[in-house]
């Protein structure tokens, strides 16, 4: 790119000397050569004039660099500067209505956890909606899946199969106009879940892996073991669920339902002592429901003692 710049100011510089034109080419940037060919015309009367814009143009680049580097120091950790997010929208038609409720379920969960929108897109066509969430991490406390060992405790946010349990309510009431509507309770599970962005801050340094619960625990807490190597056993009983749940006396939900959006996370046996403390910090209740074990073996021990698995071990996004 530069060495066509260089060219095409050429036949405008040619009558300088061989140490200007030197100067001229090898200061030259995208910022300078636009600026230069746009006003000089047909030739560069003063070399000067071009090299002063160029040493500029460069004095302005390093000026950059050193602040930004400076600033950056100042701000103490770069996870400061906060989260952002980019939305692309494709909506078959414009629907006022509709735009204004998810306006304002957007911005306000934007405001709450302080993301911003930075860019995006809208088309036409079926509905889809894409975000894509950029952010930054202090280097090595990033929570991977991979990183669990036998002997850590498994440790997960909230309650689990409430938004399970109001889709089946939901499917139930369309089945069935008379069936009642899930509790609001359950149904804001379902359709306004909580980012459990202050947990996630919380474990960097403590938590040895961690996943999200998108797909229901049997499966996500599955992908962990696998990318950690290990096995796990699970007490069923120590599940967090909330009365509701509890009385379906169906494991299904807390495990394979999916849509609980919380976190599944291990923790090293000298952390155990610092789960209220981390509790308090994230707004959240945290319950252990198990340990990570040699192999690769994920059981799941019923009160009464004995081994259970799921029917279906999750979500799955290709089933018909």
């Amino acid at each position: 790119r530069h060495l066509l710049y260089s060219t095409a100011l050429s036949p405008r510089v040619r009558h300088h000397s061989l140490g200007a034109r030197f100067m001229i080419g090898a200061q030259l940037t995208d910022e300078t050569f636009a600026l230069a060919s746009g006003l000089m015309g047909s030739r560069l009367r003063y070399a000067a004039w071009m090299i002063g814009l160029n040493v500029a143009s460069y004095l302005a680049w390093c000026t950059g660099n050193i602040t930004g580097a400076v600033l950056g120091s100042m701000a103490g950790a770069i996870d400061a500067l906060g989260l952002e997010f980019a939305l692309a929208l494709t909506l078959p038609a414009v629907d006022e209505h509709w735009l204004t409720g998810f306006a304002r379920g957007f911005a306000a969960l934007a405001t709450a956890t302080g993301v911003r929108l930075v860019g995006g897109d809208i088309t036409r066509g079926p509905l889809s909606i894409t975000i894509q969430v950029h952010g930054f991490v202090p280097t090595g406390q990033a929570l991977r899946r991979a990183g669990a060992r036998p002997g850590d405790l498994i440790a997960v946010s909230g309650t689990l199969g409430d938004a399970g349990l109001a889709l089946r309510q939901l499917f139930a009431r369309r089945a069935d106009p008379a069936a009642p509507l899930p509790d609001p309770m359950l149904r804001a599970r379902l359709e306004r879940p909580t980012p459990r962005l202050a947990l996630g801050q919380a474990l960097r340094g403590l938590a040895s892996a961690a996943i999200d619960l998108s797909d229901g625990l049997a499966a996500d807490l599955g992908h962990l073991l696998t990318a950690s190597g290990c096995g796990a056993r699970v007490e069923l009983a120590r599940l967090p669920l909330t009365p509701a749940v509890a009385a379906q006396n169906d494991w299904h939900l807390p495990l394979a339902a999916g849509d609980d959006y919380e976190l599944c996370f291990t923790l090293p046996p000298r952390h155990a002592a610092r789960l209220d403390e981390l509790s308090a910090c994230a707004g959240c209740r945290l319950s252990l429901i198990g340990t990570v074990e040699a192999g690769d073996a994920l059981t799941f021990v019923a009160p009464d003692g004995q081994n259970w698995w799921p029917a279906r071990a999750g979500y799955d996004h290709f089933e018909r």
